[in-house]
């Protein structure tokens, strides 16, 4: 049998690629020596059928295209540099919509103070952004330095997005979140001087543990400490939803997820959540609030999936 790319997944390619090209780093981006600094890149393709909500305005895709690219240089504690647009229409979108993307992405660049600097356009039958994201840092937040001991924390509330994409109501914060999500590049530049090690939950808080998972070192993750609102639970009972499957396996939030020594998490001048810690067990784990401990699954958003 002829194995398909979706029997394997988007992260075994990813692993492909990174096995056959000595060049690249594998973290949330590309670190390249430049000067006397480094110069951080990322990249990341949007498909309108695959990535932007059905109820998305026009300027919202363009604010996501360059989220999702400033949020992998806040990962690393990057200081934005530039940004290129490559983006794909079908020739009978109309102009207006058109202008509005670009609006999206000319808002964001102003937001996240990254200028766009070039790209390109094509035709497509669906509208594809491609956004290259460039940076600069001395010294990288990478995924895996953190030591046995060293606390879990997020920037803000995760699965926040996650229930949104399952709502209809726009007014309310997990809509909002869903259809337009906000990268923590100041805070990420904040944490490099402060944490052990940093990625952006992107796919999930699950897959990003095991991204970040070296042999060794385990992971236990607190219910508890996760602070899960009743309203949160009743909108998922209500949708027959588990919520711990939208908060560890569903993703888009944008966050940031870091590990710190307690000494530094003391001084740290940003808003946190502290949701674990580092331990010894070479396993991923949640203690949940009745005190049972389970094994969290590898499992996150997928690119490439089995119809």
């Amino acid at each position: 049998m002829t194995l398909k790319v979706s029997d394997i997944g988007e992260k075994e390619l990813v692993r492909y690629i990174i096995a056959n090209s000595k060049e690249i780093t594998p973290d949330d981006t590309a670190i390249t020596p430049f000067n006397d600094s480094n110069l951080i890149s990322t990249c990341d393709m949007l498909i309108q059928s695959r990535h932007f909500p059905k109820n998305m305005s026009y300027f919202d895709m363009g604010f996501k295209a360059v989220t999702v690219n400033a949020s992998d240089l806040a990962a690393m504690g990057a200081e934005p540099l530039g940004f290129l647009l490559a983006i794909a229409i079908p020739k009978d979108l109309s102009l207006d919509s058109f202008k509005q993307i670009i609006d999206g992405v000319l808002s964001a660049c102003d937001y996240y103070q990254i200028p766009l600097i070039g790209g390109d356009t094509n035709e497509a039958s669906e509208i594809i952004i491609t956004g290259t994201a460039l940076g600069l840092a001395d010294e990288p937040l990478m995924k895996d330095n953190y030591s046995l001991g060293d606390l879990i924390a997020v920037t803000g509330d995760i699965g926040v997005a996650a229930l949104g994409f399952e709502l209809e109501a726009l007014d309310n914060i997990y809509v909002k979140k869903a259809l337009k999500p906000e990268a923590k590049v100041k805070e990420g530049l904040i944490l490099k001087d402060y944490a052990t090690s940093a990625t952006d939950i992107t796919d999930g808080l699950a897959s990003e543990l095991y991204e970040i998972k070296k042999d060794g070192f385990g992971f236990m993750i607190y219910e508890e400490m996760l602070e899960i609102s009743d309203e949160y639970k009743k909108l998922s009972e209500d949708l027959n939803l588990d919520y711990l499957d939208l908060i560890l396996h569903v993703g888009e939030d944008f966050e940031l997820l870091f590990t710190i020594s307690e000494e530094n998490l003391e001084k740290l001048p940003i808003d946190y959540r502290v949701i674990g810690e580092v331990t010894d067990s070479d396993v991923v784990e949640l203690t949940l609030e009745n005190g049972f401990v389970e094994r969290i699954k590898n499992k996150g958003y997928e690119h490439y999936v089995s119809e």
